[in-house]
C-alpha cells in the first residue's frame, strides 16, 4: 500500500522506458553500421592513395615498381599485416597481382588490390590501385 507522497516510478513507467530505448537501438543500430563501414572504405582510399604516392617515388629511385611487402615496409607497416603473399587490413584484403611479381613486370606496371568481401553485410568492396590511378569497383 503506498502512502500518501511516495516517490518513485512505477513499473509501468520503467517498462515504457526500456521500450522507448530499444526502439531507438532498433533504428541507430543500422545506421552506426552504415558510418562504420564508409569510414573503413573511406580510410582504405586514403591509404591506397598513400601506396601510389610511394610507387611514384620509388620508381623515380629504382627503376621500377616497388612489391607490396616493400611498399609496406617503407610506410612502417601502416598498410597491414602481412598475411600470405598479401596484407590483411581491418576487413580488407590487400593483395598485389601476380603476387609476387618479378623485377622485370615491376618496370612498367603493378596492380594493387584491396577487397572487402563480408558475406553477412552482403556488398563486396573493391579498390584496384594501377599505375593508371585508383579505381573503386564497387557493385
Amino acid at each position: 500500500m503506498m502512502k500518501s507522497g511516495a516517490r518513485g516510478f512505477s513499473i509501468i513507467e520503467l517498462l515504457l522506458v526500456v521500450v522507448v530505448i530499444g526502439i531507438i537501438a532498433v533504428i541507430a543500430i543500422p545506421h552506426l553500421q552504415v558510418a562504420v563501414r564508409a569510414a573503413e572504405n573511406g580510410n582504405m582510399y586514403a591509404t591506397l592513395h598513400s601506396v601510389a604516392t610511394t610507387q611514384t617515388s620509388f620508381i623515380a629511385q629504382n627503376s621500377r615498381y616497388a612489391r607490396l611487402s616493400e611498399v609496406n615496409n617503407i610506410m612502417s607497416n601502416s598498410i597491414g599485416s602481412p598475411s600470405g603473399n598479401g596484407l590483411t587490413r581491418g576487413k580488407f584484403v590487400i593483395s598485389m597481382t601476380p603476387a609476387v611479381p618479378s623485377d622485370l613486370e615491376l618496370r612498367t606496371a603493378y596492380t594493387i588490390t584491396a577487397t572487402r568481401n563480408i558475406p553477412s553485410e552482403g556488398v563486396t568492396y573493391v579498390y584496384v590501385l594501377t599505375q593508371s590511378g585508383l579505381d573503386p569497383i564497387f557493385p
